[in-house]
């Protein structure tokens, strides 16, 4: 069951990159872009970019610590179930 929500979990980051990235590429090449974003030159100057970084990935590991700790309470459920299950036939 675990693999199951890790290979959704990589389905879905991977259509997200996809996504964003095309998105990403198209907008880079408009006429008039900027060269560079402004707000990533200040947040990089001030340090405060490793805030953002250490913000997101705290976010991304909750939520696969989340997502593993879901799977196995499931898990658990289907295995009762099962019992439960053949108890009664």
């Amino acid at each position: 069951m675990t693999s199951n929500i890790l290979r959704f979990f990589a389905t879905v980051c991977g259509a997200f990159y996809l996504a964003l990235g095309t998105a990403g590429h198209a907008w880079a090449q408009a006429p008039g872009a900027p060269d560079a974003p402004a707000m990533a030159d200040d947040l990089r100057a001030s340090g405060k970019i490793y805030v953002v970084v250490a913000a997101v990935v705290v976010i991304i590991a909750g939520l696969l610590a989340y997502l593993v700790a879901l799977d196995r309470k499931v898990g658990r459920l289907e295995k009762q179930a099962a019992v439960a299950n053949e108890l009664t036939r």
